[in-house]
């Protein structure tokens, strides 16, 4: 059974949410800036993936669980973390696969697609707010009477997933589009620094967290 009442209230909510900027669609500007947009689909896919692990372990009650013991969370996010502030130091110093060089860089030499899957999947399952967060959103949207796997509630992750692309999208359409605009030689190093200081903004943002 679905309820439509319930999916037609959900949709706008979750594309507020989406669109609210955070870890994920700072991380997906920054790669559109730096990898392009066709690249950022990695990330991504492995977004999507860590959304609906969590969306789903946090509808069936299993995130309550995890949350009680945060010290692989801990671990996790500050490994994600470091790495990402890394990664960011390297864009400032124009360094690594990431930093643009003042000609485009042969799509060779771009982080492996698997690499920035795994950027997105750790962006995504490692913020302890987002596991608080979907729990306290979706009980009021889902349908519990036939447990938590059903097609109402199968809908309800449909959205999210689909809500969270179309929002990441946009700001990877809006990294490529400013990578565009500072291409020139003499922007370059604007450019890298930029996205530098974000992605060491989203790893700092996700250590802390």
């Amino acid at each position: 059974m679905i309820d439509l009442t319930k999916l037609i209230l959900f949709v706008p909510t979750m594309l507020l949410i989406s669109a609210t900027p955070g870890m994920c669609m700072t991380l997906a500007m920054t790669l559109g800036m730096t990898v392009g947009l066709k690249r950022t689909a990695w990330m991504m896919a492995g977004e999507l993936l860590g959304v609906a692990l969590v969306s789903t372990l946090s509808g069936i009650g299993v995130a309550s669980l995890m949350l009680r013991y945060p010290t692989a969370f801990t671990v996790f996010k500050l490994i994600g973390g470091l790495y990402m502030v890394w990664l960011g130091l390297q864009l400032w110093r124009s360094r690594g696969a990431m930093a643009i060089s003042s000609e485009e860089l042969d799509s060779s030499a771009f982080p492996a697609g698997r690499i920035l899957a795994l950027q997105g999947f750790v962006t995504a399952i490692a913020n302890p707010k987002g596991w608080a967060f979907f729990m306290a959103l979706l009980p009021p949207f889902m349908l519990t009477a036939s447990g938590p796997i059903n097609a109402h509630n199968g809908a309800v992750l449909l959205i999210i997933l689909l809500s969270e692309l179309f929002c990441m999208t946009l700001y990877a359409t809006g990294g490529k589009a400013l990578r565009q605009l500072l291409k020139q030689r003499s922007n370059v190093a604007v450019l890298n620094r930029v996205a530098g200081t974000l992605m060491i903004g989203v790893g700092i943002w996700l250590a802390v967290s």
